[in-house]
């Protein structure tokens, strides 16, 4: 079967039309939050009851089918495509390759949530369930767990897809949501939704970010204060976020092979270490026991968790937990699933699902796990009132305490304050990397963007993060997040299609059990090959 392949690529460059209205749409919303920090709080609340109370339902019901859809790919006969010409060997190795994804997805959110999420469910159990029980520490253990598993991944993977197959099979000479949609989209009408699509995708990405930053910029600065006895004041907030920025600007300097793998094969060990910590010098048995007790309660209410919206009762659970997170993950998918598509050459689509879901799911079920473990037994036995300070003082106050609490003390907050400002700049680096690659044009799979942009998308970063210190709060971050998801719903569903309308186009014809790689030949045709 033969296609028309696409023509050579010429040199990249950058794209004004997208690069200067998104940059400079950036650098006034970080100055706005500055300015006018109340005006701003006040605003976003007022539109996230009304993007909650009326798309609540549309959240959950997104985040379960790309679930399904996902399944319906792995297995089909187009999960054994190859992104990438016959022959093509990964990129990078499969560690690697799982770090760099993992650091990207999660970030410092959740060094941040493991160790108070679970507290904060055992107050304000969902279901109905009476507070302070034995049956609300059980769902307050498997909660954080069920939110950060299997949903964002699958989320993730199906925005990384199309991505994947536009560079690395369809050979497209850009890294965008607009040119992998262009299996349906073409012509002039279908060039103007192009632009609007990366408009919206770098603004989806700087809100899905902002909860990063908004969460992960003040628990570093408590940690430091913390490690060296020093005031935690606004001043040394901006000296973290100097550092930090220095941190990942230079990875994204450096690039994907020197900057962002090392920087993330350093995480995933630290993280592993770290956890590995909890789980020997924390209450070993009882973590051990709750979180296989947490296993079969989630496989057991999976359906359930998926599609609760507490119509009658109202008590705003769904709303301020599972809403939140899809639209977090769902803001968070263009800048995932654009970095992932990017380092996924080689890969089939089944690995590319798998890997996300299954490892990415692990890996974060494991953290919630163990930390989460640790928190509960201190609330659980009084040996820390870990609700009191959450209350009083803040997450970053409570997550401090958790971890001060640990064996080693001050040995142990350093290691976790390191561990917590390279999960942030993996993240970061990682989102610079890919607003640079959208907002550059003949940018081919195998090409990276210039630097000097790179660098760019990283100050403007940085400004936003001040922006968020300013106007404080985590409604405000959290609000961002579940409004910036919206306008994706649409786009995710045109990528998907044009995924689906490539793969019948490229390999319509039928495949036996084998892997099968798209070759690109000299007189511009195409053929399906087995590899």
């Amino acid at each position: 079967m033969t296609v028309t392949a696409t023509s050579p690529t010429p040199q990249a460059s950058l794209d004004k039309k997208i690069f200067l209205p998104t940059f400079v749409l950036v650098l006034i919303i970080g100055v706005l939050l500055v300015l006018n920090p109340e005006q701003a709080e006040q605003l976003l609340g007022n539109a996230l009851r009304a993007v909650a109370g009326n798309f609540g339902w549309l959240y959950l019901v997104a985040g379960a089918a790309s679930v399904c859809v996902l399944v319906w790919l792995a297995f089909s006969r187009y999960g054994r495509i190859v992104l990438g010409a016959p022959g093509e060997a990964p990129e990078f190795s499969t560690p690697s390759w799982l770090a760099m994804m993992f650091t990207a997805g999660i970030g410092i959110g959740v060094t941040n949530w493991a160790f108070v999420e679970p507290i904060y469910y055992y107050h304000t159990p969902p279901f109905g369930i009476e507070t302070g029980t034995a049956q609300a520490a059980e769902w307050a253990h498997v909660y954080g767990q069920f939110h950060w598993s299997v949903i964002p991944w699958a989320v993730y993977a199906l925005a990384g897809l199309p991505v994947a197959y536009s560079l690395h099979v369809r050979r497209q000479p850009f890294c965008r949501f607009s040119t992998a949609s262009a299996g349906i989209l073409s012509g002039k009408s279908g060039e103007r939704i192009g632009v609007g699509i990366d408009i919206i995708v770098i603004l989806a990405v700087i809100g899905g970010v902002s909860t990063s930053l908004g969460l992960g910029l003040p628990l570093v600065s408590a940690l430091v204060a913390r490690c060296f006895s020093v005031p935690d004041t606004l001043g040394l907030q901006l000296s973290v976020l100097a550092v930090w920025t220095a941190i990942f600007t230079t990875s994204v300097f450096l690039g994907l092979e020197k900057g962002i793998r090392v920087l993330a094969d350093l995480n995933a060990v630290l993280a592993v270490g770290f956890l590995l910590f909890v789980l020997v010098a924390g209450p070993t048995l009882f973590i051990l026991n709750i979180s296989t007790n947490s296993l079969g309660l989630m496989l057991d209410n999976l359906l359930r968790m998926s599609f609760w919206t507490d119509p009658v009762t109202k008590s705003g659970f769904p709303e301020d937990w599972t809403v939140f997170y899809w639209g977090w993950w769902i803001a968070y998918a263009p800048m995932v699933g654009l970095f992932v598509g990017r380092i996924s050459k080689g890969r089939t689509i089944r690995e590319m699902i798998i890997g996300p879901v299954l490892w990415g799911s692990l890996g974060c079920m494991v953290f919630f796990a163990f930390a989460g473990g640790y928190s509960l037994h201190l609330e659980l036995t009084g040996a820390l009132d870990i609700f009191t300070l959450l209350d009083s003082a803040g997450i970053p106050t409570a997550v401090v305490a958790v971890v001060g609490s640990l064996p080693g003390g001050t040995l142990t907050l350093i290691v976790f304050t390191v561990l917590c400002i390279i999960f942030l700049a993996t993240t970061l680096d990682s989102t610079a990397y890919v607003l640079a690659s959208i907002s550059t044009k003949n940018l081919g799979g195998d090409k990276q963007p210039a630097r000097w942009n790179r660098f760019a998308w990283a100050f403007a970063l940085a400004i936003i993060a001040v922006g968020l210190i300013t106007a404080g709060g985590l409604r405000t971050v959290q609000t961002s997040t579940v409004i910036a998801a919206l306008p994706l719903f649409p786009v995710l569903v045109i990528l998907f299609l044009s995924l689906l309308k490539w793969l019948r186009r490229d390999f319509g014809v039928k495949l036996r059990p084998a892997n099968y790689a798209l070759q690109h030949l000299e007189n511009g045709k195409t053929e399906v090959r087995e590899v």
